[in-house]
């Protein structure tokens, strides 16, 4: 294979959807209320920290509760409905580089896919939804058990989160 020929390394994900009865807004505060209302600039602090001790000693001053934090957003809600699709759809970047590492230590192309993104949906009846895809099910194409056990840890915290901010 030349150097200009891709590699196909097909795999599949797995999506999970977390149904809530709370509204769109209140699925929203408690997302944000755990991860952070304002994103982390993480590429910054990064370059502000010499050592990896000093970095990691920052970056767990943002972390919540769960273990995350917030990247980023895109609000889909804030478009769609010139296309006529009338509800509430935000897309929240999260994750959390004391995380990230260790997966990426044992594959870097496991950075694809980290961080993570969370997709809360208004829902008819006034209720919400919280859906991802799991990390695992992404980043552990090929045989790599230290990367399996690292991103099913993920996989578990990430969890954690969608339970609690989707239940009542």
């Amino acid at each position: 294979m030349s150097a200009s020929e891709p590699q196909t390394i097909p795999f599949s994900g797995v999506r999970l959807r977390y149904a809530s009865t709370k509204g769109f807004n209140d699925l929203v505060d408690a997302v944000l209320a755990d991860v952070g209302h304002n994103p982390v600039p993480i590429d910054d602090i990064g370059k502000r920290f010499e050592t990896w001790d000093s970095y990691e000693r920052e970056v767990q001053s943002f972390v919540g509760p769960h273990g995350f934090m917030l990247f980023g957003s895109l609000d889909h809600g804030g478009w769609i409905p010139k296309a006529g699709i009338d509800r509430k759809v935000l897309r929240l970047i999260i994750g959390n580089p004391l995380i990230a590492i260790t997966m990426i230590r044992h594959d870097v192309t496991a950075g694809l896919f980290a961080p993570v993104e969370l997709l809360l949906t208004e829902e008819d009846g006034g209720t919400s939804a919280l859906t991802y895809v799991v990390p695992s099910s992404l980043m552990v194409v090929e045989p790599n058990p230290p990367l399996l056990t690292a991103a099913l840890d993920l996989d578990v915290k990430l969890a954690a989160l969608a339970e609690t901010v989707t239940g009542d």
